[in-house]
């Protein structure tokens, strides 16, 4: 797939030896050519990790034209001496890039408490700044780079026709398999746009897109002290504000590309075999519709009975009940795959094994419930737990 990068951005992804394999990129350079404005949303987890102090300290503010991204070593928990490596790793960046050491951005995934090995993350970094480009190619080396258990690189982009006749471009690159849970935030990741944007505007857009794309997902139900979101507009393109009749399209078109990124995530949550996607319905608020959405989700019996192929509807509706939201259940209605299984709080008769073949047969995996209590909803993503998920979580670091 040929995608369409932002002009005025660089990439690179090297192996610079925090990861065994010398086959496995394990450090990522992003750099903006042009002073970028930056904005981030960060874990609300109270463990929150050595760069995503920094960052905050940071964020939303302009001049910014460094973003480095290390994998296997999550510098978590690491003290006051986390800390000053995850400052270091952004002032070596922004040298890189000829900015002012407080001028980049840092993010850091995989295991927790281990110290940064700084020696090898530096010479990353000088590696790194020999190899940017903007290619394809070195968007996905960005993009494998930032990878820990994930099996595929997970990028995204769009091009955005302005009414001034300009066309500008949003790409974005993440990373996350396995602890991931919609509290922001539930991995990392950087959005990237060639259109310019003031502090806040870029901070408001991104704080009302996370909650629709990237807090909609979860994997496991864990939030990660390191997950963060970080949004680069370096005005490459369009230097000036955008027209009004061009802000809520370049809003859309943001949030499209967040969610289809968001998405990427449980479709290769770790051991995944399937994607559920859930679209709660009838709610009267989209916080009700949320909190049952994720409660099913999260849910280990649903997502066992999914892995399994097992239509075991009452599942569902049962962890529905524990999501502690009112509602009447014999209003609720549910459907797996368009078979209507359940309707007024009633069961309908239907054929175990159709619908069982439709769930093995099928990677993607569809319920709908209805409540009919108000006309909020939402759309939530998960997947389903395997054996291989609990394989790969239990000799993590061993």
């Amino acid at each position: 797939m040929s995608h369409s990068l932002p002009q005025g951005f660089r990439f690179a992804g090297v192996h610079c030896g925090l990861k065994n394999d010398p086959n496995e990129l394990d450090l990522s350079l992003i750099l903006s050519d042009r002073p970028a404005t930056a904005a981030g949303v960060y874990t609300q987890n109270l463990v929150a990790g050595a760069h995503v102090i920094v960052d905050r300290e940071r964020t939303p503010g302009t001049g910014f034209q460094a973003v480095v991204v290390n994998s296997r070593c999550a510098n978590d928990c690491t003290g006051e001496q986390g800390i000053r490596d995850a400052r270091e790793m952004t002032a070596l960046a922004a040298k890189i890039a000829g900015a002012a050491p407080d001028k980049a951005l840092a993010m850091s995934t995989g295991v927790i408490g281990t110290m940064m090995p700084m020696g090898k993350v530096a010479a990353g970094i000088e590696e790194a700044g020999k190899q940017l480009e903007n290619s394809e190619d070195a968007f996905i080396r960005a993009a494998r780079g930032m990878m820990t258990t994930d099996t595929v690189e997970k990028v995204v982009s769009r091009s955005l026709d302005l009414q001034t006749g300009e066309r500008i471009s949003i790409a974005g690159l993440c990373k996350g398999a396995a602890m991931i849970a919609p509290n922001m935030r539930t991995m990392l990741a950087l959005m990237m746009t060639d259109a310019a944007l003031e502090p806040w505007d870029a901070q408001t857009l991104l704080a009302e897109t996370v909650e629709e794309s990237f807090n909609c997902i979860s994997v496991d139900g864990h939030t990660s002290p390191s997950d963060t979101v970080l949004f680069l507009a370096n005005g490459a393109v369009r230097a000036e504000p955008l027209l009004e009749a061009d802000r809520k399209r370049f809003a859309e078109t943001f949030a499209e590309a967040c969610r289809e990124l968001a998405r990427k995530i449980p479709t290769d949550g770790e051991g995944a075999s399937h994607l559920i996607t859930i679209d709660v319905f009838g709610c009267v608020n989209r916080e009700a519709a949320k909190t049952i959405a994720k409660k099913i989700a999260n849910d280990p019996l649903v997502k066992t009975a999914i892995y399994g192929a097992d239509p075991n509807w009452g599942r569902i509706v049962s962890a529905a009940g524990t999501a502690e939201v009112p509602f009447a259940p014999m209003r609720v209605g549910l459907s797996i795959n368009g078979f209507e299984l359940f309707r007024a709080g009633t069961p309908l008769p239907f054929d175990k094994k159709t619908v069982s073949d439709s769930i093995r047969e099928n990677r993607d995996v569809h319920f709908k419930l209805t409540f009919g209590e108000g006309d909020a909803g939402i759309r939530f993503w998960t997947s389903d737990l395997t054996c291989e998920y609990v394989r790969l979580n239990s000799d993590y670091t061993t």
